[in-house]
Formats: structure tokens, sequence, C-alpha cells
């Protein structure tokens, strides 16, 4: 893991990096997305069986409900319990975040509701490279569950019996074996087989995230969710902890993103140290062995002041502050999750914290925060206006109409009187 000075040139490198528009994977995400929109299912079944090497002509699309059920019976016992107790923090969580219809008389006779009603279908698309994520399935299905989604549908290139289970476990009743910019395009635009979604939630590969940019000019995605990155924040703590919590979000992807900023050289290096002798225990071919020497670094700042600033304007997805942590929290104005104090292992947000794991990459930390149960709803506002309620603002209204030059608008209000 590489130190370097944390000075103007580099923090401009690193935001240059990950900011960058992903060309490549737009140009190839298009021509997929194009030919699934056009073609439906005969392109769906084609790109599936080539970058996924599944047959949906012979399998089929979507996965029985007996599968589902039978799969509950093969996992473990402490799978579910754990399962279980994920989706029971999640669902609290969800809970305390949702919205409450209101009513709100604005002046006598002017009244102002607001309706909290969910979005009437959504796709959840879980990522199933080396393994099905089924940490995703529970962020993205008890969210909307929660908020009263009707329709809850999941995609997934490879379930295992562990995603299936939990599937199961959660009342889940649509799951495709479907993956990649095809299921994005099929879930956005609809095919003979797939009915298609009002809205795309979950994270997966830049090819992924690209197809989700490309549909979301007709259909709602939740946001770009890329390549995980973390920052820890700290000048001293307990190094193997630190670097165990660096090598587990690098562990994500080969480009994953994992940094230490800290204005302290001493601690720098002994974080280094850490890291080198805890990759050693990985697999070889665990994605943290490369991610953590390419994209991975150890940014030493001139000052906490200037290592704190710099943490703002980057706007990590997660943000770790092991020592501190109550006096830093109000300076954080930019990142998806902050995980305070050495207890705070960043996997405890990846799995049954309840907090959601679906965040911001890319420096969109600093625009929004991370998948709640808001974004499964939509607020209606509703308006009432009384004969008594017309009187007082009418005239106001057609003056503000007529400065605008909205002449039919004034008369629509000049004609009630």
């Amino acid at each position: 893991m590489r130190i370097l000075k944390l000075t103007p040139q580099t923090e401009a490198k690193l935001l240059r990096f990950r900011e960058n528009e992903d060309r490549e994977a737009l140009e190839a995400a298009s021509t997929i997305v194009t030919d699934v929109r056009r073609n439906g299912d005969a392109a769906l079944e084609r790109w599936s069986c080539k970058l996924d090497g599944t047959n949906l002509r012979r399998d089929g699309c979507w996965i029985p409900r007996r599968d589902l059920a039978a799969a509950r019976e093969r996992v473990s016992a402490e799978f579910l319990r754990a399962i279980a107790h994920a989706f029971e923090n999640v669902r609290r969580v969800a809970q305390k975040q949702l919205l409450r219809d209101w009513v709100l008389q604005v002046e006598p006779g002017v009244k102002i509701a607001q309706l909290v009603r969910p979005i009437d279908s959504i796709g959840c698309y879980i990522p199933g490279g080396r393994f099905a994520l089924v940490s995703t399935l529970v962020m993205t299905v008890v969210p909307a569950q929660v908020a009263g989604v009707r329709r809850i549908v999941a995609v997934c290139p490879h379930p295992n019996d562990e995603l299936l289970a939990a599937a199961d476990l959660l009342g889940v009743t649509e799951m495709a074996r479907v993956g990649g910019a095809q299921a994005i395009a099929a879930l956005a635009y609809g095919t003979k087989s797939v009915q298609r979604v009002e809205k795309v939630f979950g994270p997966g590969n830049r090819y992924v995230t690209a197809a989700k940019q490309l549909v979301s000019a007709e259909c709602a995605i939740d946001l770009p969710a890329g390549p995980t990155e973390a920052i820890v924040l700290a000048n001293s703590g307990n190094a193997a902890w630190i670097a165990a919590d660096l090598l587990a979000q690098a562990e994500h992807a080969p480009d994953a993103a994992s940094y230490l900023v800290t204005s302290s050289a001493a601690f720098a290096k002994k974080i280094q140290q850490e890291v080198r002798q805890q990759l050693k225990t990985l697999p070889a071919d665990n994605p943290a062995q490369f991610s953590i020497r390419k994209t991975g670094a150890i940014l030493v700042a001139r000052s906490w002041k200037e290592a704190c600033s710099f943490v703002n304007r980057f706007a990590p997805e997660h943000l770790s502050l092991p020592e501190k942590s109550a006096g830093l929290l109000p300076a954080i104005r930019n990142a998806g999750t902050v995980f305070c104090g050495p207890w705070s292992a960043q996997p405890f947000g990846d799995y049954a914290s309840g907090s959601n794991h679906v965040l911001p990459t890319g420096g969109w930390a600093r625009r929004r925060g991370g998948l709640s149960v808001l974004d499964f709803v939509k607020c209606v506002s509703v308006q009432t206006i009384s004969q008594k309620g017309y009187e007082r603002p009418a005239n106001d209204v057609e003056v503000l109409a007529r400065a605008e030059g909205l002449e039919a608008h004034a008369r629509a209000v000049e004609v009630r009187r």
C-alpha cells in the first residue's frame, strides 16, 4: 500500500481517476441496452448466454417458487438466523425513516396535504460475480416492503442457495436468473417475459452502472453505485483493526479504493506494515491483493485540518473515524455512511447493523445520502381551497400570473369571482 503526500496534485489525480466518464463501459452497455430494447427476449437470451453462460431458453428466465423453498431447506440454520437478524435490523431502520401523511392549513380556507405513496413496482439488481450478494437483496427488498411496494422483482445472473433461501424468507415471489446490462434493460423497458418496473435499485459492476445511467431517462434509478471506496481518517488507533477495515473494502473488487488519511507519518508507516502482514494471510486470488496495491493508498496530510478538509471534498462512500469520533462528526459534511469509534467495523454496515449498504460513490455523497425507504416512495401534494380560501390569495395570483405574461392563468382565477 503506497504512502503519498496529500498535495493538491495528488488530490486532483485521485478525483480525476474516479470521476472520469467510463466511455468503454457506456459504449458496451449501450449496445446491449439497445439490443434488448429492440429485440426483447431474443436479445436477453443471447446476451445472457454470451456474458453469463446461462441458457434462458432451456432453463427459463424465472426461478420457480418451489426452487426458492427448496433452497431454504438446503442452507444451514445458522445462515437463516443470520439473515433474519439482518432483515429485522434493516426493517427497524426503514420504519423509522418512513415519512407520514400530514395536513397543514396554510391560511384560512387553504389546506395543503401530503400523501406518502409507494412506487408501484421496482427491480432489485443483485450482483452475482464471484458470489451472489445476499446482503444486497436484504438492503433493497426490505425497505421496499416497508414502503409498501406492491411488485418487487429481483434479478441475479448466478443465484446460489443462500440467495434463493433469503428470497423465500423475505417473501420475494419474482426472481430471474439474469444479470448485467441486459437485466437492467429488461427491467427498464420490459420484454415478453419480463414486465417493466418503475425504478431499478442495487449496485453492480461498471457495465451495470453504465446501463442504469442509460435507461434513467425512462426508468428511474436509485443512485450511481460504482466501485467501492473507503476512507479511514485517523492519527492513532489499533493498527490491526484499521488495516482489516481497509482490506475489507478492498476485497469487493479489483477496482475498489481504500485509503487511510492521516497527518502522522509515523502512523502511516505503522498501518502500511500491518496491511502488508495481513495481505499475506489472504488467498492469492482475493481481489484485495490487487486493489490495495493499485488503487489503495495512505495519504499523509500536512495537518489534521487539511486531512478533514480533504475527506469532505472527496466525499467517500464509507468513512471510518476510529478515534475522536464524537468531536469529529460535526465537521463531516460529505460521506455515504460513517462508522464511529474503534468497534464499528465496516462490515457491520454491509450486513446487519440496519443502515443501508447501497451508498453513493464517485463523489455523489456531496449530493445525496445512501439508499433509504424514502427512495421507494413518492410524496403527492393535495391542495384544497374553499370559497373563503379563494378570496385572500386570488388577487395576488392574478398579479403574479400577469407578471409572467400568462394571461390564461390569471383568468382561470378571475373567472371564479
